[in-house]
């Protein structure tokens, strides 16, 4: 009896031991789990904090680029303020940007655009309907910056841009040959009013000069 009471407790020691084993492997892989977590995290937590003092440090540079660029631009717009002010005063016109001067004497185009260019201007490139509307207003039969000379039929402005928005009269331009410069304001039409006519012919014309800003 006693024999069978020693090996009934054996076994059941064997068992719980068994069991506490099991528990103790299970433990062990959980810690080992939770310390690769841990471990991950403190890296996650390093490269983010590292990233954090990345952005801070372009955000600080950013500022900084920003706060010149700011400064920047106070300068240079008082400077073009300025310049437009003492331009405006030599009887030059101010819109959107862009200086324009009418001529008082009348010359041939090449003779316009030459003392154009001794403005530090060229003659006038038309952009818009709110600009031809604006140049139309100032003056009437001008030259502008627009001729097909090198090659007839083909119109570029003095840039050496291609002809995309005009204002045409109607049944111009008319091809003639010796046609190869354009006015403007031809007989007070109110907008679409450009003629090709010669470039010999004398009449006022009108200068553009762009005021340029930064930042």
């Amino acid at each position: 009896m006693l024999c069978v009471l020693l090996l009934t407790a054996i076994v059941l020691l064997w068992i719980m031991l068994n069991n506490m084993t099991v528990e103790r492997d299970q433990l062990q892989n959980c810690l080992t789990n939770l310390t690769t977590e841990r471990d991950q995290l403190h890296t996650s937590y390093i490269s983010l904090t590292k990233e954090r003092d990345q952005q801070q440090t372009r955000l600080l540079v950013v500022t900084k680029e920003n706060d010149q660029c700011k400064s920047n631009y106070t300068i240079v717009m008082r400077q073009l303020q300025d310049h437009a002010e003492k331009a405006m005063q030599q009887g030059w016109k101010l819109f959107q940007a862009t200086l324009y001067y009418i001529s008082t004497e009348k010359k041939s185009w090449s003779e316009s655009r030459e003392d154009c260019k001794k403005r530090g201007a060229d003659l006038l490139i038309i952009n818009s309907r709110e600009e031809q509307d604006f140049v139309n207003k100032l003056s009437q039969e001008s030259w502008i910056g627009l001729t097909d000379q090198h090659t007839e039929g083909v119109w570029k402005w003095v840039d050496g841009s291609a002809l995309t928005t005009n204002f045409w009269r109607a049944k111009e331009p008319n091809g003639q040959e010796i046609e190869n410069c354009v006015i403007t304001g031809y007989q007070s039409e109110p907008i679409n009013n450009w003629v090709d006519i010669s470039c010999n012919k004398h009449f006022v014309s009108v200068c553009e000069r762009h005021i340029v800003s930064v930042c």
